[in-house]
């Protein structure tokens, strides 16, 4: 059987999420649990489905951009829905400006993914959430002219006639999407809704969640699951107040993300754990943040991690090879790569990181053009790739990665924080304990190996 290099490469695309539940994409899907301290989407489907089942509960979940948490989120969602759980899950970064975001634009963005979630439950006619969103258009007529002349009467904004069926969606969606795309109306309606934060949130559980959750289980579903993916990559630029971005949402707005009465699970930067005011987060949280670290292709020692090893070895091969066991898919190596090294070193300079390895390959293939794929090409690959990531380090950094390098460890400093960010340092799971290192594709830059 021939590998087509074009359908190979459409496979490695890094910016492909899996959707686990679907058949085609489930043959690429590798479970890294057992190298990556235990199932953690496991034991927090436990804690919706067995545990707490009819209480509200929030989750923060988090890990570096890329090592594959939506696609952990979206086999959480499926699993769920097949135990009778209404799941709305949702990316973002699709409605909200990830530069500037309020406590006020994820409220109304849950509010509005779950009444769209729930078009075939009919609602009494949500009063409150009509009178804020009143409020709001007022405001963004008065700014604007030209976007709508005329305003709706309380009571028929956002709802259609057809049996008081809520339409929450369409209301909140004109306004959610103007609040976007215009900087000046995103403040001045932040504005208005921010001294109404708790009125806001009464509206949604009043009038939303808490009706919906009864006629859901009216009709034989266990509960209601809003799955907020995404949000770990809103920027951290400084409010206009000195406040950076992500402390002010998850710390100082915290409590707010935690009181709407349902399930939640919300994705949250990595660089918060290393925030001084990390403390302070899991005061505002109900448990500790569940991390999901990278798949450790070495240990501390430098050594290869056998298993760690194989199970990356065997993603790359999944997505030649899906519809082969693993076993038959390590018989087909040279068929794909000029030799077995050659797929362990790029396994060993991804760092165990699920998008960058299938970032170096997919340029590998498009760089090769031909099948079997090259040693001399990967190490250009990965030249290149340092180049690019290196710009940026100031001499400070390289001060900083020398010594996550040596001590295997990070501190608090803001400087870490910013490394971890950018993806220039890992964290990895062992035993329980964390440690980090730094990116295999750094590590070898000659700046990191000066005395």
């Amino acid at each position: 059987m021939s590998i087509d290099l074009r359908e190979f490469y459409q496979a490695t695309d890094p910016s492909r999420t899996l959707f686990v539940n679907n058949s085609s994409d489930g043959k690429y899907y590798i479970d890294f649990s057992s190298v990556r301290g235990g199932d953690i989407l496991g034991k927090l489907k436990q804690k919706i489905t067995f545990f707490k089942p009819n209480e509200p509960t929030c989750t923060l979940f988090t890990g570096h951009i890329g090592c594959g948490k939506s696609t952990e989120l979206l086999r959480l969602q499926a699993e769920l829905e097949k135990l009778g759980f209404q799941v709305v899950y949702f990316e973002s970064s699709d409605d909200l400006e990830m530069t500037d975001v309020d406590i006020a634009d994820v409220l109304l963005a849950i509010a509005r993914r779950v009444s769209q979630s729930l078009d075939k439950i009919t609602l009494e006619p949500p009063n409150k959430f009509n009178e804020l969103l009143q409020g709001a258009w007022k405001v963004l007529n008065s700014e604007v002219t030209g976007v709508k002349v005329k305003v709706p009467n309380v009571g028929d904004f956002g709802v259609t006639s057809e049996k008081d069926k809520l339409s929450l969606s369409v209301g909140i969606g004109e306004i959610t999407s103007k609040m976007k795309n215009d900087p000046t109306l995103r403040e001045k309606l932040n504005q208005y809704l921010a001294p109404q934060k708790t009125k806001l949130l009464e509206a949604i559980n009043q009038e939303l969640l808490e009706p919906a959750i009864a006629k859901l289980k009216q009709q034989g579903k266990n509960g209601l699951v809003v799955i907020v993916d995404n949000l770990d990559r809103i920027d951290n630029r400084v409010k206009p107040w000195g406040r950076p971005q992500q402390e002010y949402l998850f710390v100082d707005q915290g409590e707010f993300l935690t009181k709407l009465n349902c399930h939640l699970i919300y994705t949250m930067p990595l660089s918060l754990k290393f925030s001084n005011d990390y403390g302070m987060l899991t005061q505002r949280f109900p448990e500790d943040p569940k991390v999901l670290p990278m798949v450790p292709v070495q240990k501390t020692d430098g050594s290869v991690h056998l298993q760690g090893m194989a199970l990356m070895q065997q993603m790359v091969l999944a997505r030649a090879f899906p519809e082969l066991t693993p076993e038959e898919r390590l018989n087909k190596i040279t068929e794909i790569f000029d030799s077995a090294a050659s797929l362990e070193r790029l396994c060993k300079i991804s760092g165990g990181h699920v998008r960058d390895v299938l970032r170096l390959l997919n340029t590998w293939i498009m760089e090769e053009m031909s099948l079997p794929l090259t040693r001399d090409t990967l190490e250009q690959v990965i030249r290149s790739r340092r180049n690019e990531i290196m710009l940026p380090i100031s001499d400070d950094e390289w001060q900083l990665l020398r010594h996550v390098k040596e001590r295997k460890k990070v501190s608090d400093d803001q400087g870490y924080q910013k490394l971890i960010r950018s993806r220039f340092v890992f964290e990895y799971r062992d035993g329980g304990e964390s440690w980090f290192d730094v990116n295999p594709v750094l590590a070898e830059a000659r700046e990191l190996n000066v005395p």
